[in-house]
């Protein structure tokens, strides 16, 4: 072969499993942002693809309305700094007053932990007898509105409690409250 020919054909080569490696491995396909979460959301997603109740949230914890667990609700919230919280977000940087808030009410029948998810980024405090419940949890994804956000609480049984959302953007929140999967035994 002369030299020319033989370059030719080395790029013939080359070119051919090039072509190969693509058709065999072809690029991945993209992940949905909502199945990415590092704990069990099946549930979760399960409510949020069904159709929210409308709310109104209220502007302070008296005369709030109340949520119930295992239901998606679509709040209407109000201007943040129209909003009386039940105690001081416990936000570490705290959202302008010119975001959104508001509250609602809940009562468990069971102690244990519960999820708070939401549709986007918001701040969510859970108030009782005015102070706030530190979470245990949380986990969010970029890209995913089927939660967005879950935050687990620690949750007493029988007492009035006040959901609290501040830091949002959009005068609208989807909401549901569920119970937490039992953790696996170890095996």
């Amino acid at each position: 072969m002369s030299g020319s020919a033989g370059g030719r054909w080395l790029l013939l080569l080359a070119l051919s499993a090039a072509a190969t490696a693509v058709l065999a491995d072809p690029a991945p396909e993209a992940v949905d942002p909502c199945a990415t979460f590092n704990s069990d959301v099946r549930h979760e997603r399960a409510l949020f693809a069904g159709q929210a109740q409308p709310l109104a949230a209220a502007k302070a914890a008296a005369g709030a309305p109340a949520v119930t667990p295992e239901h998606l609700y679509q709040l209407q919230l109000h201007q943040r700094a129209e909003v009386t919280f039940a105690a001081p977000p416990a936000q570490r940087h705290p959202p302008p007053a010119a975001g959104y808030a508001g509250l609602v009410t809940l009562e468990v029948n069971a102690a244990g932990l519960y999820r708070v998810a939401l549709n986007q980024a918001f701040w969510i405090d859970v108030v009782a007898k005015g102070v706030s419940i530190q979470s245990s949890d949380f986990e969010g994804r970029r890209g995913c509105a089927a939660p967005h956000k879950i935050v687990e609480f620690m949750l007493p049984a029988n007492t009035p409690l006040t959901l609290q959302f501040s830091g949002g953007i959009t005068p609208t929140l989807t909401l549901a409250v569920t119970r937490a999967p039992a953790a696996a035994a170890p095996h």
